[in-house]
């Protein structure tokens, strides 16, 4: 960790101001920032991300996630670790986290945790899909922007987005331009009330403290279809049979949810295409196939 970014945090001004660093640990693990265990002298941890100024904007979104999903989740259930500092320097940024003790366990406290957080942010009657400001989805874009309509936010402002950028692998979106279409009305025909969304939950952000308390982080969220984060569960495997029925005991889903499990995952499908190259390129011309057979063949 650079010397500077440590005196700052340990500084008169700093958030652990007088206290001693016992301890510096790299952890592995991240591909976009760097991250640190800080252990002091007090026998206190913390977390620590640090990266370069032009990426200050994804620690910044990252800390609004954590306390916008805070504000729906109930903490007998489920732990979002909440940010202590935020700052951006001349030649670095860095965001510091309690450190969580993350296992592998039960996760039915995790899915009524989820649950709960889909149903309390559902009740508070928002009023539209999307997120005001720009975020990011691993190190991708994600734009934004708000719609009253769900086929329209899903369709505008997160498939077709990757598909313009997909084009650099031989995607055409003109191809789909009456495919599109059609999946917007489809989404808006289901017309589910807007939650707020991790967004990217996947096996690697979500754990189990020794409380058994479910934990999420590294969130990407936006205003969305509960169903988005229950699809991406399954996209990269991990979560267990206990998972989802404690998440159906607090909020079953529709029956029809599982009708739209791959065209909600062709989004993370499309940004890890656009990212990573590889396999993901056919998974998602493999789905827009399917859905094309679905909706264009009626």
């Amino acid at each position: 960790m650079e010397r500077f970014l440590l005196e700052q945090v340990i500084g008169p001004k700093g958030p652990l101001a007088g206290e001693t660093v016992k301890r510096v640990t790299s952890i592995k693990g991240g591909c976009i920032h760097q991250a640190w265990r800080l252990d002091l002298s007090n026998e206190k941890s913390f977390f620590a991300k640090t990266t370069s100024n032009e990426s200050f904007e994804m620690l910044e979104f990252e800390a609004i996630g954590l306390k916008s999903l805070e504000k729906y989740s109930n903490d007998s259930f489920l732990v979002i670790p909440q940010p202590i500092y935020l700052q951006k320097f001349q030649t670095a940024s860095i965001l510091l986290l309690p450190w969580v003790n993350m296992h592998e366990g039960n996760e039915i406290n995790l899915g009524k945790g989820l649950a709960l957080l889909h149903k309390c942010s559902a009740e508070s009657n928002h009023k539209y899909f999307g997120w005001e400001s720009n975020g990011y989805i691993g190190s991708g874009l994600q734009p934004g922007g708000i719609k009253n309509s769900w086929g329209d936010c899903f369709i505008n402002l997160r498939l077709i987005p990757q598909m313009k950028i997909a084009k650099k692998w031989g995607l055409d979106l003109n191809k789909f331009t009456k495919l599109l279409s059609k999946l917007i009305e489809f989404l808006n025909e289901h017309s589910p009330s807007p939650s707020l969304v991790h967004g990217d939950l996947w096996k690697g952000n979500a754990a189990i403290n020794e409380d058994q308390q479910g934990i999420i982080f590294d969130p990407a969220i936006w205003w969305a279809d509960r169903e988005v984060d229950i699809a991406m569960t399954k996209l990269f495997g991990g979560f267990s049979k206990n998972f989802y029925e404690a998440y159906e005991s607090i909020w079953p889903l529709p029956e029809s949810a599982q009708t739209r499990n791959n065209l909600y995952n062709l989004y993370h499908l499309l940004n890890h295409a656009n990212l990573f190259d590889g396999y993901y390129k056919n998974q998602c011309i493999d789905i827009l196939t399917e859905l094309e057979v679905t909706f264009l063949n009626e």
